[in-house]
């Protein structure tokens, strides 16, 4: 991997982390267009889930500093009650990631990935267009709320599905406030991507990492990229969520649906 392709493949993992386009889908498509095989590279992968991890702390630090707050009273309010939500959501991925990662993983390495993200990517455009015309809810999000979007969110780790477009549209679709559900849905997958690539280092031993990894120079370009492009697109998305633009997206993800079908097809 040279320097132009991580610039690339970071601004698409910026852009599309969080963005309800698919990130999983569209490094994919990048992938099989730049002829670049990441999997292999376990530290650059690190590197911009890592990224994206640490501009979406930025963009949320006073509500994060706020959370933490509220934790160390040790006490039960707003807080902690916000926060135990937040674990409610990551139970179902947590299943997932520690039970069923090889069998996810395997879904990436099939032949037909790319027709794989087509459908997923018309899915994403269906939930989308859905939560675009439902009316706005008035709801907090409760515990229960909380699980149903975590599941959402299990189910987005089908490349072409987008996380972050499926659990807000769910939130939305369950009636929750628009105001609530982005900043929710951001926050609820710091751990999750921290976990996972926790155990993917965990999987590899240093020798197969140090010989996959791309130099320092490629590694810097790919987190600047990722971190910037994730800055913007945090919190783009958060205004977009609020105006209630997402049938834009909608429109997006089922043009490059038709794309990816249509190519592999062909």
């Amino acid at each position: 991997m040279n320097w132009l392709e991580a610039l690339i493949l970071g601004i698409i993992q910026g852009l599309t982390e969080f963005l309800p386009v698919s990130s999983s889908g569209h490094l994919e498509i990048g992938k099989e267009l730049l002829g670049v095989q990441t999997e292999e590279n376990l530290t650059f992968t690190v590197i911009v889930h890592g990224a994206t991890v640490l501009s979406t702390i930025v963009v949320f630090r006073k509500d994060l500093l706020n959370l933490l707050r509220g934790l160390f009273r040790f006490q039960w309010n707003e807080e902690t009650k916000y926060l135990s939500k937040l674990v409610v959501s990551m139970i179902p991925i947590a299943i997932v990631g520690l039970f069923f990662k090889d069998p996810v993983e395997a879904i990436f390495n099939s032949s037909s990935i790319i027709f794989l993200v087509g459908i997923m990517l018309l899915v994403t455009a269906i939930l989308l267009t859905f939560a675009y015309y439902k009316p706005e809810g008035n709801k907090d999000i409760s515990f229960f709320n909380a699980f149903v979007i975590g599941l959402a969110q299990t189910i987005a780790v089908i490349p072409g599905l987008s996380r972050s477009g499926t659990t807000i549209a769910t939130g939305l679709l369950i009636g929750n406030r628009k105001s609530e559900i982005a900043r929710f849905s951001f926050l609820m997958v710091l751990v999750p991507i921290i976990g996972e690539n926790l155990l993917s280092l965990i999987k590899y031993n240093p020798a197969e990492a140090a010989a996959a990894s791309a130099s320092a120079g490629v590694l810097i370009v790919g987190f600047l990229a990722a971190f910037i492009a994730g800055l913007a697109a945090c919190k783009w998305m958060i205004n977009i969520v609020k105006q209630g633009k997402l049938i834009y997206f909608a429109i997006y993800c089922a043009i490059v649906a038709a794309i990816a079908i249509t190519g592999f097809l062909l």
